[in-house]
Parts: C-alpha cells; structure tokens; sequence
C-alpha cells in the first residue's frame, strides 16, 4: 500500500513512538479511542491491544478495505469501528459515547483546524495525544511567545510536548521531524462567563498585525484611551504586543474589554 502524496500520508514506523503515543495518552481497558486517518492500521493494533475501543475514521478507500480485512475480528466484536469518510466531514460525534479520547498521526495540513475544532466543540475529548509536525508542538507548548495557535489550545487544556520523532521513522520520509504532543485537562473551565466566539475575536484582532502595538490592534474594541485603560488594569504596558500576553491576562482583557 503506497502512501498517496495528496492525503499527506506518512506512515509511522516505530514501534517506540507507538509505545511511547500509548503511554501519554494514559490508555486504559474500556477506553474509548478516536483515531484520524489509521492508514495501515500500526497504531490502531497497538491501541487495540491495551483494551480499548477504537473509533477510526480513514477518507482512503484502500486504506479501508486493508483494515477491514487485517481488523475483521475486532470490527466483528465491536471493539473497532471503522468509518470511511473525511473527519472534517463526518458527524463523528453521533459514534462516540460522552468519554473518549484522541490518539492519532494527523496529516500535517489539517492539524491547526483538527485541534481547534475537536477543543471548541460541544463534546470535547477527554485528551488528545497527536503526532504533529515538530515545529507545530514547539509554537503551542515550549515557545514563551504566544501564537492564535497555541492560546487556541490553551483556553481548553495544557499541551505537553512529550517526544521528538525523526523523520526517519515515517514512510515515506517527510522533510521535517514530528513530535508527539499532549493535551490534557480539557475543558471550558477557563472561559468562564466569556464566550468562546468573544475570546477568539479580542485575540485574533491583537494578532492582526504584528509589527502594530496591542493597543493599536484591539481598536475595533474602544478608542485609544479606553484600550490603554484596560490595558494596564490587567497589567499591560501600552508598548505591549499580542505575542507578550499570557492566556491569563488574554482572558482579563478580554473581560474588560
């Protein structure tokens, strides 16, 4: 089975990553797994093999018929339900119970708009423990500036850059090295009263120039004086840029403002 270049798949190799996946996400017998994009099924028999149960949704046909032949016991039994489809476009939630969690080698492209739509919605998982492009789990989890990214993934969890894995151990080889990403704790809790469609639109305007000062940006939101007020009530400077704020002071302007 060849990788096919237009659905970004890289196909992991090593066992060590897989073991290694299994052990951040804390897997358990009676869990309930959602895996994007199995491909040839690797980290699927590893899940498998702890217990759990194994919602897996692949938009490559080939891919399908593969893992409904290698997985035809475990589809017949239940522990593993296979969904052919693309996960933007499946109402995967009708198939998952109130608890589960994410374990998955997501293709580099849809990353950013995995995460944060599986983190905004109704029926967030429980974690996610992701392979993502290495550069992509150092901006949200060990970079001090703040990106949309990474407050995007900090208002619902806390992201943990668990391990580095070498291009090396994909197939094919993709140019860049990945790494295996955490995000646990998930929930709404840090928003509180403020509505998530109100963070996201304070933040994304303090992000909508980056050569611009905060207090320029959030002009949408109230004159210049009103902005600096706010500003320095949460304890910004009024030479503040978007990438200097941490969640917690986005938070409190975002209140204010």
């Amino acid at each position: 089975m060849r990788a096919k270049k237009h659905l970004g798949q890289h196909f992991l190799t090593s066992r060590a990553a897989i073991a290694t996946m299994i052990r951040a996400a804390d897997i358990a017998e009676g869990d309930t797994i959602l895996e994007i994009g199995p491909g040839k099924g690797v980290l699927t028999e590893a899940i498998l093999a702890t217990g759990a149960s194994v919602i897996a949704v692949e938009t490559d046909q080939d891919m399908v018929d593969a893992l409904t032949e290698t997985f035809h016991t475990e589809i017949e039994t239940t522990q593993l339900t296979l969904i052919a489809g693309d996960i933007l476009d499946t109402p995967v939630h009708d198939f998952l119970p109130h608890t589960y969690k994410i374990v998955a080698n997501i293709p580099y492209y849809i990353t950013g708009v995995l995460i944060k739509t599986f983190l905004a919605s109704k029926h967030q998982p429980k974690s996610m423990t992701v392979l993502v492009q290495k550069e992509v789990a150092e901006r949200i989890a060990k970079d001090p500036k703040e990106t949309i990214l990474s407050l995007s993934v900090k208002i619902y969890g806390h992201p943990r850059y668990v391990s580095t894995v070498p291009a090396r151990y994909f197939n094919p080889t993709p140019q860049v090295d990945s790494a295996i990403l955490h995000i646990g704790g998930i929930s709404k809790q840090n928003l509180g009263t403020i509505s998530q469609e109100r963070f996201f639109k304070v933040v994304k305007a303090g992000f909508s120039s980056k050569r611009k000062k905060l207090v320029n940006n959030l002009s949408p939101f109230g004159g210049k004086e009103h902005i600096l007020k706010s500003m320095l009530a949460v304890g910004l400077s009024e030479n503040a840029r978007a990438e200097e704020v941490s969640l917690h002071t986005w938070i409190a302007l975002v209140a204010i403002l």
